[in-house]
């Protein structure tokens, strides 16, 4: 199979695409799933003794997706209006002569495709968790070796209060962890099989209808629900939702990580590799090749899963135009955020980080981050507001003058007659200004240990 039958396109999909779901979603992966909820369903047919066991039998037989012609049922799906309606003609066809009569029996196309769909999903989200986890692992990893990790904290882009580089990292960890949450959760609530006939309601089974569906839920091993959903997308949205929330959570660690390997930064840099990051004609240049493409997939998530959102809408029993809206869009959801959570847990894995460049850049700002633990530390004696009137003055005078926060204080008596000089540079030593980071890395921590042992 080339990566072109797996993806889409042998030039694009390496660099942005899961292959591994690219092989779940490839057009003989979908007639696959097809074939096999037409072949389950003949048995579950002949197991309710609805058809006869021998044509169950030899439907199971013509189920083998190598047997089709691919391109010719997507030109008959181009025709109908759907890709079952051709797989059924050609299905049949392939049937011996005296049981040709009891392929499809009482289904009708949305039943095989979303089923089929829902199988495939159960797979693509096995895959997407497992990734996850990866993902989730290094993070955990990283958080703890550069717990004590001190760097400038950033608000609105601007030095904000010391953090260690850890929490920074349990932030990111914490997002994984909702996102295989939602996944998990899907995966265990949002399948169930699709049958319901030509308006939902199984007339063509007459009383046999619920028996038969009942049995094509076990033989398939995926829930049945209470009533047919063909107009009900809800389990659609669900899916789509879950993947746009990992989607979110790997494009916020790509962002940091693309600021974070700024120049002037230079705080972490992506795993490093032959040939990787490199540019056309500037020979130093080491571009943060992973984060972008997660970002650029981040993009066209979003627009995929509006999609979805917008095709909650549907017409009646059955839709004409918001039912098919969803078919490459899931596809192109499973794809895009199984490669963008693969390319966070490389980079994560391999993530460069230099400690020392972070105390340097926080040191830049001459100790002005932590003008708000001189202010708090003052405060207890003379009250916050006039707290704060002095140590902005102080900070003024320091900016101004390009001298460290520290030195101006001591030189204050509007400060130095409150403080000692011991005082004022442990207010001003960033490792004591650090709140809770350390419990708060530890309960993220944590709380992503339950999580990867409640899949």
């Amino acid at each position: 199979m080339t990566t072109e039958d797996i993806a889409g396109s042998r030039l694009f999909s390496p660099m942005f695409a899961s292959q591994a779901l690219g092989r779940v979603f490839s057009d003989r992966g979908i007639l696959g799933a097809m074939l096999e909820v037409e072949a389950a369903l003949a048995e579950a047919e002949a197991e309710c003794g609805v058809i006869p066991r021998e044509a169950a039998a030899a439907i199971r037989d013509a189920c083998d997706p190598g047997l089709y012609d691919i391109e010719a049922i997507g030109r008959g799906a181009a025709l109908g209006g759907n890709l079952a309606i051709p797989l059924v003609k050609a299905l049949t066809a392939k049937v011996e002569a005296d049981h040709r009569g009891y392929v499809h029996w009482g289904a009708t196309s949305q039943d095989v495709i979303d089923t089929g769909f829902m199988l495939l999903a159960r797979t693509a989200l096995a895959e997407i968790g497992a990734q996850t986890r990866s993902a989730m692992k290094a993070a955990a990893a990283l958080a703890r070796r550069h717990r004590d990790a001190i760097m400038p904290g950033r608000t609105w882009m601007q030095h904000a209060l010391p953090i260690p580089f850890g929490y920074k990292v349990a932030v990111w960890l914490s997002g994984l962890a909702a996102a295989h949450a939602a996944v998990r959760r899907v995966r265990r609530e949002a399948l169930a099989i699709q049958f319901g006939g030509a308006a939902g309601t199984l007339a063509a089974l007459r009383s046999d209808g619920l028996q038969v569906r009942a049995a094509l839920a076990r033989r398939l091993s995926l829930p049945e629900p209470a009533v047919t959903w063909h107009a009900e997308r809800s389990r659609i949205f669900e899916i789509a939702a879950a993947l746009g929330l990992l989607s979110g959570a790997c494009a916020k660690i790509a962002l940091d990580i693309q600021l974070l390997m700024q120049t002037e930064i230079g705080e972490a840099l992506e795993p490093s590799a032959p040939g990787k990051g490199g540019s056309s004609t500037m020979p130093h240049k080491r571009n943060p090749v992973g984060s972008a493409a997660v970002r650029a997939n981040h993009r066209r998530i979003t627009g995929l899963v509006a999609t979805i959102v917008s095709a909650l809408e549907q017409e009646q029993e059955r839709a004409p135009g918001a039912w098919p809206a969803e078919w490459e869009t899931m596809r192109d959801l499973f794809l895009l955020a199984g490669g963008s959570v693969e390319r966070t847990a490389a980079m994560l894995a391999g993530l460069e980080v230099e400690e020392g460049r972070m105390r340097e850049n926080l040191d830049l700002t001459l100790g002005l981050p932590l003008a708000e633990s001189l202010m708090m530390a003052l405060a207890r004696d003379i009250g916050r507001m006039e707290a704060h009137h002095r140590v902005e003055a102080a900070s003024r005078t320091a900016a101004t003058k390009r001298r460290p926060l520290a030195e101006i204080a001591r030189s204050d008596p509007q400060i130095s007659d409150v403080l000692g000089e011991d005082e004022i540079d442990a207010a001003l030593d960033p490792s004591n200004y650090l709140g809770s980071a350390a419990a708060m890395i530890e309960r993220a921590l944590t709380e992503a240990e339950r999580e990867l042992e409640a899949d």
